[in-house]
C-alpha cells in the first residue's frame, strides 16, 4: 500500500508542479521577453515483482524553456532595421515637410520677392513698390535663416541623441555581461536558470533596437556580442563602452567612438542598424547634403541678385548698391573651413573665398598640407582627387568656384583642414539695404536719336557689357568713374549711299574715339569700346563696353547719343534683367555655360528630399511588417497563449483530482485490512 501511496503522492507533485508552471506562464503573459516554459515528465522506474516489474510513480525531470534561436536571432535583425528605418523616417519627415511647406520652404518666398520685382519694375519712380520690394528681401532672408537654424537644431538633437543611446548601449552591454556571468555559475551546478536567459535575450533585443549587432553563443553558455564592423562590445562577462565625442575634422558634428582600454576607435561610418544607425545615415546621406545645397542656392540667390543691381542705375543717379550682405564678407571666408584637432601648435587656418557661385557644389572637401605651402584637395565623401595645389601660386586656383589663402601662423606637412563653402550660407544671408532709393532698377547707360535724323535707322538700348564687380570696390570706383566721365558718347553715320555704311563715335569732348561700318536694312549688332577718363579728363588706363543694334537705313549725318542714365528715370531694363534671373543659369554651370536657375536647384532640394522621405517612408513600412511577423513567429513557439494555458490548467486539476483518489483508494484498501486483521 505504501507503494500505492507513493505513487499517488508523486502523481500530486507532477500535477502541482504544473499547475506552477502554467501559473508562472500566466502570470508572465504580458512580458515580453518571457519564454514559455514547460514541465518535463519521467517514470521513477519499475520495481521487479516476480518476473515482472510494476511503476512506482513520476518524477519531474526539468522545466524546459520553449525557445528557437533561428526565430530569436531573427527577431533581433528585424528589430534592428526596423528601429533604424523608423529612426530615420522620424528625422526626415520634419524635414520634407519644412522644405515643401510654402509656410516654410523658400518656393513662396522667392516667388513673393519676384512678384515685388515685377511690381517695381512696372513703376520703377514709385518708392512704394519699391519698399514693398525691401520687405520682400528682407522676408526671403529670414526664410533662408529660419530653415537653416531648424536644420542646425536638427543637428544638435541628433549629437544629443546620440550620446544618450550611447549611455543607454553601455546599461545595456554591462547587464548582458553580468547576466553570462550569472548564467555560466548557475548552468554549472543546478541547470537552465530561465528567468536568467530569457532576461538576456530581452536585453540583447533592447541592445539590437539601439545598435547593430552580432550575438555569437559560446559552448559555456554566454553570448558574444560584436558591432557590424567585427568590433566586441561584450566578451564573456567584460564588455568595452561606446561614447560620443566632437568629430576631428568637424567638430559641429559628433562622432560615435569605441573605447577599447588605453586606445579610442571612431565607428561612426562604420555602425549600421539600429536607432544610432538611421541618426547617423540620416545625418550623413541626407542632413548634411540639404544644409549645403540650401547654402548653395542662398549664396546664388544673394551673389546674382546683388551682382545683377550693381549694373544699374537707382533713384538717385548713382549705380547699384547690394541688397544682400557680401558673400565674401570677413566672418563668412573664415567660417568655411574647420582646422583638424590634432594639426600642429600654431598652425594657421584657411580662408575660403567664393569666386564664382555658379560653379560651386554641395559637397564639403578634405585640404591636407604635404608641405608648408603645398596641399592636396579631395572632394568629401567620396574622396575625388580634385588635385595638388601650392597657397604661392598666384593667382590662386579656382577649385569649384572657390579659392584657398593662409590666415595666420603657418603651416607644416601633416596638416589637415575640412572645407565647407556652403553649409553656413543660409544662416548668414541678410538684407542689407535699407534705402529703397538705391535699388538700381534702371540700365546704366541711355541712348537717344538725334533731333536732325532723317534716315529709317532705329537702335536699341545699350547694354553694359563691362561687369561692375560689387564685391571689388577698386575696381567698381574705377568703372563708376569712367562711366560717369566718359559719357555721353555719340555715333555719327556717314555717307548713305555706299553700303556697307560708315559711322564715327565721338566721346564727350568731340574727340574721335572709333569707327565702324554697318549694312544698311539689315540688323547690325555693335560691340562698342570707350576709353574710360577721370573728373580731369586724364585716362584711367582702361575702357568700358556697350552693345546695342542698329538696324534700317540712317541717312548721312544721323547721330545717336549714349549717355549715364539720370536720377528719377523711368527706365527698368536693369529690374527686369533681375526677374529673369528666376530661370538663367547661375547654378552647377558646366564649360559649355549650360546650367539650372536657383528656383530649379531648390526645387531639385525638395524633390531629393521628398523622394527619400517617401523611400523611407516604404523602407519603414517594410521592415516594421518584417518585424511584426518575426515576433509573431517567435510568439508563435515561445509566447504564452492563455486559452491554451487557461485549457492545460483544467488538466493539472484534474491529474490532481484523480492523483488524490489513488491515495484516497490507498487509504481505504489499508484500512479494510486492519480492520480484517
Amino acid at each position: 500500500m505504501a507503494s500505492l501511496i507513493n505513487i499517488g503522492m508523486s502523481g500530486l507533485g507532477a500535477a502541482q508542479s504544473g499547475m506552477y508552471t502554467l501559473g508562472n506562464n500566466i502570470a508572465n503573459a504580458d512580458v515580453e521577453s518571457y519564454s514559455r516554459q514547460q514541465n518535463v515528465q519521467k517514470t521513477k522506474g519499475g520495481q521487479q515483482v516476480g518476473q515482472v516489474f510494476i511503476g512506482s510513480g513520476t518524477t519531474l525531470a526539468d522545466v524546459r524553456r520553449v525557445y528557437n534561436a533561428f526565430l530569436e536571432n531573427q527577431l533581433r535583425t528585424t528589430t534592428s532595421l526596423s528601429s533604424d528605418a523608423t529612426s530615420y523616417l522620424n528625422q526626415i519627415t520634419p524635414l520634407d515637410t519644412a522644405l515643401s511647406s510654402s509656410d516654410t520652404g523658400i518656393t513662396a518666398a522667392l516667388q513673393s520677392f519676384f512678384s515685388a520685382m515685377q511690381d517695381a519694375a512696372a513703376k520703377p519712380t514709385e518708392d512704394a513698390s519699391r519698399q514693398l520690394l525691401l520687405t520682400s528681401a528682407q522676408s526671403l532672408a529670414k526664410r533662408f535663416n529660419t530653415l537653416s537654424a531648424q536644420f542646425n537644431q536638427q543637428n544638435s538633437d541628433i549629437n544629443a541623441n546620440m550620446a544618450s543611446i550611447a549611455d543607454k548601449v553601455n546599461a545595456l552591454t554591462k547587464s548582458i555581461a553580468d547576466l553570462n556571468g550569472q548564467i555560466s555559475k548557475m548552468t554549472a551546478v543546478n541547470g537552465q536558470p530561465n528567468d536568467l536567459l530569457d532576461q538576456r535575450d530581452g536585453a540583447v533585443r533592447e541592445l539590437s533596437a539601439l545598435i547593430g549587432a552580432d550575438v555569437v553563443e559560446q559552448k559555456n553558455g554566454n553570448y558574444d556580442i560584436y558591432l557590424k564592423n567585427g568590433q566586441a562590445l561584450v566578451l564573456g562577462n567584460t564588455t568595452q563602452t561606446i561614447g560620443v565625442e566632437p568629430s576631428a575634422t568637424d567638430p559641429t558634428r559628433m562622432s560615435l567612438i569605441l573605447n577599447r582600454g588605453s586606445t579610442k576607435m571612431d565607428i561612426t561610418n562604420s555602425t549600421t542598424g539600429g536607432e544610432l544607425g538611421g541618426l547617423i545615415r540620416y545625418r550623413k546621406e541626407t542632413l548634411d547634403p540639404a544644409i549645403n545645397e540650401l547654402g548653395r542656392v542662398a549664396l546664388v540667390v544673394a551673389d546674382a541678385i546683388n551682382s545683377q543691381l550693381a549694373q544699374g542705375i537707382d533713384k538717385n543717379g548713382e549705380f547699384g548698391a547690394t541688397l544682400f550682405a557680401d558673400i565674401n564678407s570677413a566672418a563668412a571666408i573664415s567660417q568655411r573651413s574647420v582646422a583638424k584637432s590634432g594639426n600642429s601648435a600654431g598652425s594657421g587656418n584657411l580662408d575660403v573665398t567664393i569666386k564664382d557661385t555658379g560653379k560651386l557644389s554641395t559637397s564639403d572637401y578634405q585640404v591636407t598640407f604635404t608641405s608648408a605651402t603645398g596641399y592636396n584637395v579631395r572632394k568629401l565623401p567620396d574622396g575625388t582627387d580634385m588635385g595638388s595645389f601650392d597657397l604661392s601660386d598666384n593667382p590662386p586656383p579656382v577649385i569649384d568656384g572657390f579659392t584657398l589663402s593662409l590666415n595666420g601662423g603657418g603651416l607644416s606637412a601633416g596638416d589637415s583642414f575640412k572645407i565647407t563653402p556652403t553649409r553656413n550660407a543660409a544662416a548668414g544671408i541678410d538684407t542689407v539695404l535699407t534705402d529703397p532709393k538705391r535699388l538700381a532698377l534702371a540700365s546704366p547707360l541711355t541712348a537717344t536719336s538725334g533731333a536732325g535724323n532723317k534716315g529709317t535707322g532705329v537702335i536699341t538700348q545699350p547694354t553694359l557689357t563691362s561687369e561692375l564687380d560689387i564685391y571689388d570696390a577698386t575696381q567698381r570706383s574705377q568703372l563708376q568713374t569712367g562711366l560717369k566721365y566718359s559719357t555721353p558718347v555719340k555715333l555719327v553715320f556717314g555717307d548713305d549711299t555706299t553700303s556697307p555704311q560708315a559711322y564715327t563715335m565721338y566721346d564727350a569732348k568731340g574727340n574721335n574715339i572709333g569707327s565702324g561700318t554697318v549694312i544698311p536694312g539689315q540688323e547690325n549688332k555693335l560691340q562698342l569700346s570707350v576709353p574710360m577718363v577721370d573728373g580731369n579728363g586724364n585716362s584711367l588706363g582702361s575702357s568700358f563696353t556697350f552693345e546695342m543694334s542698329v538696324s534700317g537705313a540712317p541717312k548721312n549725318g544721323d547721330s545717336y547719343t549714349v549717355a549715364l542714365t539720370g536720377a528719377g528715370s523711368a527706365d527698368n531694363r536693369n529690374g527686369q534683367s533681375v526677374i529673369d534671373l528666376q530661370t538663367k543659369s547661375t547654378v552647377e554651370v558646366g564649360a559649355d555655360g549650360k546650367g539650372i536657375s536657383f528656383t530649379d536647384a531648390y526645387a531639385k532640394l525638395v524633390s531629393n528630399v521628398g523622394g527619400k522621405a517617401g523611400q523611407a517612408q516604404m523602407d519603414s513600412d517594410a521592415t516594421t511588417a518584417l518585424h511584426t511577423s518575426a515576433l509573431d513567429a517567435r510568439n508563435g513557439v515561445s509566447g504564452v497563449s492563455i486559452d491554451e494555458e487557461t485549457g492545460n490548467l483544467i488538466k493539472f486539476q484534474q491529474y490532481y483530482t484523480a492523483s488524490s483518489q489513488i491515495i484516497k483508494a490507498a487509504q481505504e484498501t489499508f484500512a479494510t485490512l486492519i480492520n480484517s486483521l
